[in-house]
This record gives C-alpha cells, structure tokens and sequence, in this order.
C-alpha cells in the first residue's frame, strides 16, 4: 500500500542545473519573452488600426497572437523566477492552475489553427461567433483533464523534471492516479489533435485544388504566400505538441520533452508573428505604412 502524501508544494528542476547555463538561460529566455510580447501584442495592434487588415482571416490571426500571449505568459514567467531562486517552486495550487491553462490553451489554439482556413470565406459576424468555440471547448477540456491531474497521488516525490508543471512529468512522479490520468491524456490528445488535424489537411486539399485553377498568377502567388505561414505555424506547433502528449511518459521522454518544450512554449510564440508579417504582403504593407505614418507624425 504506497504511504500518499499530502501536497503542498512541487520543486521544479528547470532545464538545468548549472548554475552558469541558468544565467545564460535567464538572458536568452528573458530576451525571447520580450520578443514574444511585443511581436504578438503589437500584431493585434497592427490588424486593429489597418483598414486592410479588416478582413475575417486577419480576425483569427489576431486571436491567434493573442493567445500566443498568454501561452506564453503561463510558462515563462514562472521559469525565469526558477532561474533566479534557490528553491525553484511552485505550491500545489499554481501546479493545477498552470496545467490549467496550459491544456485550455494548447486546445484553443489547435482549433484556431484548424478553423482559421475558412476565415477568408465568411462575414466577420459568423467569424466572431465561430471564434468562442476553441474558447469555450478548449476550456471546458482542460478543466476534465486538470480535475483528473487533482487525482494524482504522491508518495513523497515533489521534485518535477520541467520548468513548467507538466502532464507527463507529473504522472512519473505519482504513485496513485496514475493510469486513468496517462490513459485519458493520450485518448483526449490523440483525438483533438488528430480531428483538428485532419481538418486541416482536407482544407488544404480543398484549397490547392481551389488555387490551381486560378487564372491569375498573383492571386495564385498571394493565395500560396498565405497558405505557406498558416502551414508553417501548423506543422510546428503538431510536431511537437505530438512528440510530447502521444505517449507514455518515461524518464527518457520526459527528458527529452522537456527540450521540445521549450520550443512550443517560448519559440513558437516568438516566431508566429515573424512567420505571418514576413511571408504575407498585406501585414508587410501595413507594417510599412504604419511605420511611414510614425515617422511622419513625429
């Protein structure tokens, strides 16, 4: 009978514990953070202000920065705290609540990503509505799967191999709970991730057979440029969302998804505005108009 052990506080054993690679890491991480909020708040600014930005596909990409905001928010704070304190925790409360809105989030922007495809084909009204769904399921999901995480038991282990609190981290170290929480967070996962997923990949389908038999070379060229970021976001942000949740936490993939991790919760982020602004002549137009009008203004 395994000896539970009531819960007050997790240690969180960060990337590393080097105490010379911890000061680089809090330079290049903080540096990373402030990138990611001013690209991502600064995108929801830019398609507020630009009459050209207007349009129902520019709607989603403004939630999408928006919730790459607070993605990020929820993870790197904390993990820059960890980087400057000794004890490196975080109380059992903010555990539950920052795998919280880690799932919430994860799921609203998986399904940003799928409907965002039909934004260009629908009035900005049915957009705003169609937008509170990922909202509204994403969160409903996650606070299933966080009552689930709350039935872990722990028999005196607290330190978690992360710098964030982490499903598959969290049911190594448990002793109680464990199979229903392992068996529910591959099932959920594999399901959100593969219908949206699929939603995706027939939109694609749809859309290239739809641009092909354009007429115009530019609005082939434009219709691709668009397509290429979207896809681009995608497969980035699948790729290690699938590496990491579809399946079975071990020592070895623990270690190695706390790696892959860093990059969904603070590159990913930071490189979306950059992957959208680059590769689309509209927000590169505006940018350069927003700039023109600053410069002019001062």
């Amino acid at each position: 009978m395994p000896n539970f052990t009531d819960v007050t506080e997790f240690i969180l054993l960060g990337l590393t514990r080097r105490q010379e690679l911890q000061v680089l890491f809090l330079a290049v991480f903080l540096i990373v953070y402030i990138i990611t909020l001013l690209g991502n708040i600064g995108m929801i600014i830019l398609i507020n202000i630009s009459p050209p930005l207007q349009s129902s596909m520019y709607l989603f990409l403004s939630h999408l920065s928006f919730e790459d905001v607070w993605f990020s928010s929820n993870v790197t704070p904390k993990m820059l705290e960890n980087l400057l304190s000794e004890t490196k925790a975080i109380s059992y409360v903010g555990c539950l609540v920052q795998c919280y809105f880690f799932i919430a989030l994860v799921h609203v922007e998986v399904y940003i990503l799928a409907v965002s495809l039909y934004g260009s084909k629908m009035s900005r009204t049915v957009c705003v509505r169609l937008i509170s769904v990922p909202y509204v399921y994403g969160f409903s999901v996650s606070l299933i799967c966080t009552l689930w995480t709350y039935g872990l038991y722990f028999c005196g282990n607290f330190e978690i191999n992360h710098f964030y609190c982490a499903d598959p981290p969290l049911i190594k170290i448990a002793c109680g709970g464990v199979h229903i929480k392992e068996y529910t967070m591959i099932v959920i996962a594999g399901i959100n991730f593969t219908y949206s997923l699929s939603v995706v990949l027939i939109s694609y389908t749809l859309i290239v057979v739809a641009v092909l038999r354009m007429h115009s070379a530019d609005g082939r060229k434009k219709a691709f440029s668009t397509c290429g970021s979207h896809l681009t976001a995608v497969t980035m942000f699948y790729g290690t969302l699938i590496f990491m949740y579809l399946r079975r936490p071990t020592e070895e993939s623990v270690e190695q998804g706390k790696m892959v991790a860093v990059f969904y919760t603070t590159v990913i982020p930071m490189l979306n505005p950059m992957i959208y602004s680059l590769r689309n002549k509209d927000v590169k137009e505006a940018v350069n108009k927003a700039i023109t009008k600053t410069n002019l203004g001062q």
